[in-house]
């Protein structure tokens, strides 16, 4: 019963947060991204200690339930390791067996994480938090192949008379990410394939943390020695590696509440019970298990628990300075930035600055996946090494809808604040620049004038310039940035008109008073 109701929320939970991401059509409303606001490092990110403190308080009541059904790379690892199983020959199919912890991998993954985000070296934080991983396996990798195939349905059923689809474009965002995704997924599947929930408690941040809590967690898998026979069928069942068959012990803080192994056991030789009734996790006391159906008797000795104290404390010493770095909201940036048409690149609304923005960004690119409008995409260099794969506004294909606020909507760590569209219409995330000497107006003499016409605030306007043409002019006290005027110039090869970027964005009044006559770069009129 355990292992079923787990399967059944894991699934649930599951297909909601990945479809959230392949959602194109907005078919889910906003809202279902409750679902990503409950991960663990997202909450923490966002400083929503509501979320924080019910994950940790499950996770102190029950274990880790967060791995087990929550995370979606924990349940993606589970269906990798279901897939393996019923494709493998009856000889061949996968059995665990039990290995020690990997303590000093786990800890060695955990400290690079804490002191990636001390020092303000956010591409490691992203690249190790389990979410944004399989948030960015989802956007380039699954989406594709799921507007492939919603794609052929279109061509399938629109002849046919049925328009219950549309077609939608189908091009890589980002090389860089996509490589980073697709070694990613490679590394976890090999990982799953090979060792269950191995990446779990060796390489996850989130896990190794969560795991020195479910150590002394109130409900915990422990053995039966009246009724277990030492069969082994529990260890070869467990996927985290983590059940001690012939000493009778479960490793709590690698167990992922799978319950694999109390369906497994015929004997009822394994208890998902209350471990007051059992012995203590830090009572080092000798003790004699004789079985005298067997004739069978033997000393265990449990291993004392000073260095898991001191490693306990360690992390937590190490937590409380990397949340004093969070609250400071602080951050070193790591990395030259490089050098491309515009100086600054220009931050998704919300951002804010590029500190908050940056601090807080792991890069699991669910604004990429939801923006109707596909102008936000992965960064390479332009925030430099610590900033790779953060989002930024591209308007080679589109610009920045006025009225849409869905990526700060949908933002689960706060990098990016959620905006009213008032409070959108009043943001400045970047400033207009204007190069007459690549405006067809100048070098072609003929009427033009797309810019102003798409500039919802009329920064760009258009003034007398000789006989009947004119010429764009820029205000940019009241320019939100929104990239319309780059986006429709028809000038090549260069833009005659485009935004630069800001490290900080800034509230404007839209309220455009009377310009006079002005002289731009030695040009009157």
């Amino acid at each position: 019963m355990l292992r079923k109701t787990r399967i059944f929320f894991s699934i649930l939970l599951f297909a909601l947060a990945t479809f959230f991401f392949l959602d194109f059509a907005g078919w889910l409303p906003t809202h279902f991204h409750i679902v990503e606001m409950i991960q663990f490092i997202p909450a923490l990110l966002a400083f929503n200690w509501i979320i924080v403190g019910f994950l940790l308080l499950i996770t102190f009541i029950f274990g880790r339930a967060y791995c087990s059904s929550i995370c979606p790379m924990g349940v993606y690892q589970d269906i990798v390791s279901w897939i393996r199983k019923r494709t493998s020959g009856k000889k061949n199919k996968k059995r665990y067996k039990y290995t020690p912890a990997l303590n000093i991998v786990r800890w060695t993954f955990l400290g690079a994480t804490l002191l990636a985000f001390l020092f303000g070296f956010s591409f490691l934080v992203g690249l190790l938090d389990p979410y944004s991983a399989f948030g960015r396996m989802t956007v380039h990798l699954f989406k594709p192949a799921y507007i492939a195939g919603n794609n052929l349905l279109t061509s399938i059923l629109t002849p046919m008379g049925n328009h219950s689809f549309y077609k939608a474009g189908l091009y890589v965002m980002s090389l860089s990410s996509t490589i980073i995704a697709l070694i990613t997924m490679v590394i976890i599947s090999v990982m799953a394939w090979r060792n269950g929930r191995i990446y779990c408690n060796t390489v996850c941040p989130v896990g190794t943390t969560l795991g020195f809590i479910s150590k002394y967690s109130l409900f915990q898998i422990r053995f039966n020695s009246d009724n277990c026979t030492l069969c082994g069928r529990c260890s070869r069942n467990c996927k985290a590696n983590c059940i001690d068959f012939k000493n009778m012990k479960v490793d709590a803080s690698r167990c992922i509440n799978c319950y694999n192994c109390i369906d497994a056991c015929q004997e009822s030789g394994l208890k998902y019970r209350f471990a007051k009734s059992l012995q203590s996790a830090v009572d080092s006391q000798q003790t004699e298990d004789c079985r005298p159906e067997t004739g069978d008797c033997r000393q265990t000795v449990d291993r004392p628990q000073t260095a898991d104290r001191r490693q306990f404390l360690s992390a937590l010493a190490i937590t409380t300075l990397a949340a004093g770095k969070l609250m400071a909201d602080t951050t070193l940036r790591l990395g030259p930035k490089k050098e491309t048409g515009r100086k600054q690149p220009i931050m998704p609304p919300g951002a804010l600055s590029i500190d908050k923005f940056s601090q807080k960004c792991t890069s699991c690119h669910l604004c990429i996946s939801k923006c109707p409008s596909e102008v936000i995409k992965p960064s390479f260099l332009e925030y430099g090494i610590g900033g790779m794969m953060q989002p930024m506004m591209y308007f080679d294909r589109q610009f920045c809808n006025y009225d849409c606020t869905i990526c700060s909507e949908v933002c689960p760590t706060g990098a990016l604040t959620h905006l009213t569209q008032e409070e959108k219409h009043h943001t400045q995330m970047g400033v207009v620049q204007l190069h007459l000497e690549n405006c067809i107006v100048y070098t072609d003499e003929t009427s033009c004038g797309a810019c102003s016409e798409h500039c919802p605030t009329q920064a760009v306007s258009m003034k007398p310039y000789k006989d009947s043409l004119t010429i764009p002019v820029i205000d940019q006290e009241i320019c939100v940035g929104c990239g319309g005027c780059e986006f429709i110039c028809p000038a090549k090869p260069w833009k005659a008109i485009y935004v630069e970027g800001l490290t900080e964005h800034k509230a404007i009044s839209i309220v455009k008073e009377k310009v006079e006559e002005v002289e731009i770069d030695g040009f009157g009129f």
